[in-house]
């Protein structure tokens, strides 16, 4: 699907009471596992040439899955589509060991895009099965992550998709249990999860530490402020990216009169803005900020032009390439080093 930029102008400036103003949610956008993942895809391209495959989206962003489609990434389902011998990512969502080992049968070259963070989940659930531990992993079925995590151990691992699913759980030993969850959830309705399961399960072990990712809860506590605040909101976001979508029920949850997910600009409805006064604007992990930018100037021409910028949290964390990537990089480097020459 082509991108398709906001048409300038097509908003109208329409009087209301109060002055205009954006409150523009900070952190949003790119976290370091999408940032990590995207450039991981775009160096393989550069180094390898095109075309690379890329085992599902990425990241849940259509956006950027359009853009590196460009330049010669080729998305695919699974990997027995990915001609033999052939370089393939795994996208930042992480994959199961079944999907590791069916590449390495077909002789493929992968390069593991996995979040660190999402790898951390991985570990945590191939410890507690060791242990035979029962895991309740709790995220949304079907997710690529899920599946991934589900996968290290699925003989131990019951998935709970929401608090409802709590009352008819049956495990085999209550003394034996441990949640888990998907690094991309609403923070609030994970932790009314854990306390019915706590109530059915008093034993329930936790993880050595939290699952949800440092940017999804730092998007979920700046939007929470800016509900309050906001009487529309506008997430910028990807219909299956599950934090994005997760951002429109918070700032719902916490104050705003109206909330919609975006991909572009151009999807802004004239409706939503009548009678508005104040606009809150964010974006999911793996939104690129350039699609943030474009609905701030659509907004500016119908008179948000006052923008004010609502911080909650710092964020510097950076992650290193996959290690494939960076052992090829390497040698181009060395080889560089030596004058062409590859030595001995």
């Amino acid at each position: 699907m082509p991108r398709i930029p906001g048409v300038r102008g097509r908003l109208k400036n329409t009087p209301v009471l109060g002055q205009k103003k954006v409150l523009l949610a900070a952190p949003r956008g790119y976290c370091a596992g999408v940032d990590r993942a995207v450039i991981a895809v775009e160096k393989a391209l550069e180094h390898y040439g095109a075309p690379v495959y890329v085992r599902k989206q990425i990241v849940h962003n259509i956006h950027v899955v359009t853009e590196l489609e460009k330049k010669g990434a080729i998305f695919v389902e699974e990997v027995d589509e990915v001609p033999s011998g052939a370089h393939v990512v795994f996208s930042a969502h992480g994959v199961s060991p079944a999907v590791v080992n069916a590449a390495a049968d077909r002789g493929l070259l992968a390069i593991d895009a996995t979040c660190p963070l999402v790898t951390k989940v991985h570990r945590e659930a191939v410890r507690f099965a060791r242990d035979d531990f029962e895991i309740l992993l709790i995220g949304h079925e079907g997710h690529e992550e899920v599946e991934g995590t589900a996968g290290e151990a699925p003989d131990h691992v019951t998935i709970v998709n929401s608090p409802a699913d709590v009352d008819d759980l049956v495990v085999q030993d209550p003394d034996k249990v441990v949640w888990l969850s998907q690094t991309t959830l609403s923070v609030d309705e994970t932790m009314e999860t854990v306390r019915r399961l706590r109530e059915k399960f008093p034993n329930l072990q936790d993880p050595p530490s939290d699952d949800i990712c440092y940017a999804t809860q730092n998007r979920q506590v700046a939007i929470k402020k800016v509900a309050a605040d906001a009487e529309l909101v506008i997430v910028v976001g990807s219909a299956n990216s599950s934090n994005s979508v997760r951002l429109v029920e918070v700032a719902l949850e916490y104050g705003a009169s109206a909330a919609y997910r975006v991909d572009y600009s151009s999807e802004i409805k004239q409706e939503w803005l009548d009678g508005v006064a104040t606009v809150g604007v964010t974006s999911g992990a793996s939104v690129p900020e350039e699609l943030v930018e474009e609905v701030l100037r659509d907004l500016a021409d119908a008179g948000y032009g006052d923008i004010e910028v609502v911080k909650t949290a710092e964020e510097d964390l950076m992650f290193s390439l996959p290690k494939e990537l960076r052992k090829d990089l390497q040698g181009k480097q060395d080889e560089r080093a030596l004058g062409g020459r590859v030595s001995s």
